[in-house]
């Protein structure tokens, strides 16, 4: 078996209109609604959102608002992502730090949603500006040892 890529993550909330707000108007996810269902798309990523504890059958034994730490990768520069939020007043817990992730050394921001969820918005320290690069950056961690255990 050789996994390669999440699809999508559920994220149970305890007040939708709040979750929307954060999420479409604060990160500029796209919105998805169908049925009821609601879901937030970014790049080839989705959200679900519930809005009570295992609303869709399976799910988690043990569902609970504000119980996710997320780091999501991006293309634009932290100093603007840190901006753009600040201008939105967005709930930062920090600036700018150094973390390490799965293709390596990256800078980080951390907020928080409504429901407490922890966010963290990540941009590599070398990430290409490209996509193909970007993908040639995925192959490179994935047979380099070291990139699991720093």
């Amino acid at each position: 078996m050789k996994l390669i890529n999440f699809d999508h993550i559920v994220l149970t909330t305890g007040n939708l209109e709040k979750c929307i707000h954060f999420y479409r108007d604060i990160l500029g996810m796209i919105l998805s609604e169908a049925n009821g269902r609601y879901a937030f798309l970014f790049g080839n990523c989705k959200i679900n959102i519930h809005q009570r504890p295992g609303e869709f059958q399976p799910a988690a034994l043990n569902p609970k608002e504000g119980s996710i730490d997320l780091c999501i990768i991006t293309e634009t520069p932290l100093e603007e992502v840190e901006e753009e939020l600040k201008e939105k007043e967005a709930p930062l817990i920090t600036g700018i730090v150094d973390r390490h992730g799965a293709r390596g050394p990256m800078k980080s921001l951390y907020l928080r949603d409504p429901d407490g969820n922890l966010i963290e918005i990540a941009r590599y320290i070398n990430q290409s500006e490209d996509r193909e690069n970007i993908a040639e950056d995925l192959i490179f961690a994935e047979h380099d040892e070291n990139a699991l255990i720093k």
